[in-house]
């Protein structure tokens, strides 16, 4: 086997990498930390994460995808090529074959951009399949057959639903709205309500540990430290889940309204299919308490997460890599 193949999920906050026979490898936060001095990239993955909020400063940490596109496209090849190298590990005599899952709402060019990330870092042919097509392949629906499911892959930047019949897309849409914006409106509701500055990460981990799309009969809560706005002093506040439920309510509206304009936007025969076998959730986004329940409450279907939903778009990447022929109908134009 010379011919490498490599499937990335390369996600606003976290890249996943799959190797044929080898499942998942990598799955890192999507993070470059760079020095400001020389522009040399200092680290990438789980390592510049832990500098996210905490740099000096000559180094900066970002994240170059915002939204599920590339924000910062020199930053995204070196991450790329990290990824790659670190998944094949040493010396290469073969450039890889790359199949990149981005989401279903991009444009040509951002499309582009990212064929042309792949090839700069090192592939020999960079193929796209678009996210809600891998996250129904990794979620084991059998996308070839003549009925309709429904997939909303929640992410860190986006928020992908389709209606997926034959192998192809019947009613999709895209609404940059995910994980990441979850954070943003905890971190705003905090700062309101509880006078208290918080970072990203704070806010990742208080959604982790107490967030809920429904409000719960048992209240969970947490002890949150952070800057006091008005002292400026650490100060430690005590959150409760009614208050992280509350804070991210429009950004779940959103995905809410989402969702009804593709089951609107779907075919009768499909929408009865869709109803029979309910939505599948996937993306890091849907473990989020309770999301299935609020769903299948605003609109009436059922709704199911998926299992290892974290890793349902990296594996359907990977199993259309290897399956290139099968899938062909899925997948978008080469380079």
């Amino acid at each position: 086997m010379l011919l490498k193949k490599i499937a990335i999920d390369l996600g606003t906050t976290n890249t996943l990498v799959h190797l044929p026979k080898r499942g998942i490898v990598i799955n890192e936060p999507s993070v470059v930390a760079i020095s400001i001095v020389d522009k040399k990239i200092l680290a990438v993955g789980n390592e510049a994460k832990e500098m996210l909020g905490r740099t000096p400063d000559t180094i900066t940490a970002l994240r170059p995808l915002k939204e599920g596109v590339i924000a910062d496209y020199r930053t995204t090849e070196a991450m790329l090529r990290y990824f790659i190298n670190k998944a094949l590990g040493g010396v290469r005599f073969f450039r890889p074959e790359v199949m990149v899952a981005v989401p279903a709402g991009i444009t040509a060019t951002e499309r582009r951009a990212v064929i042309d990330a792949c090839m700069a870092a090192g592939a020999k042919a960079a193929f796209i399949i678009k996210e809600p097509i891998a996250a129904a392949i990794g979620a084991n629906i059998p996308i070839g057959s003549a009925s309709g499911h429904m997939i909303i892959d929640i992410g860190g930047g986006t928020s992908e639903m389709a209606v997926i019949s034959l192998g192809g897309i019947v009613a999709s849409t895209s609404v940059r709205i995910g994980g990441t914006k979850f954070d943003a409106a905890i971190t705003e509701y905090i700062r309101k309500k509880y006078n208290l500055a918080i970072g990203e990460r704070t806010a990742e981990d208080i959604k982790i540990e107490i967030g809920s799309a429904l409000y719960l009969e048992e209240k969970l809560q947490m002890d949150v430290r952070g800057r006091d706005m008005v002292t400026g002093l650490p100060q430690t506040v005590t959150v409760t889940s009614d208050d992280i439920t509350e804070a991210i309510q429009a950004e779940l509206e959103g995905i809410i309204d989402a969702a009804k304009s593709v089951l609107q936007n779907t075919p009768p025969e499909l929408s009865a299919d869709v109803i029979d076998k309910g939505m599948v959730l996937s993306g890091g986004s849907s473990l989020l308490r309770n999301i299935d329940q609020l769903l299948s409450r605003a609109t009436g279907v059922p709704a199911y997460v998926a299992d290892d939903a974290l890793l349902c778009v990296a594996r359907g990447t990977g199993i259309a890599l290897e399956n290139l022929d099968a899938y062909k109908r899925s997948i978008l134009a080469t380079h």
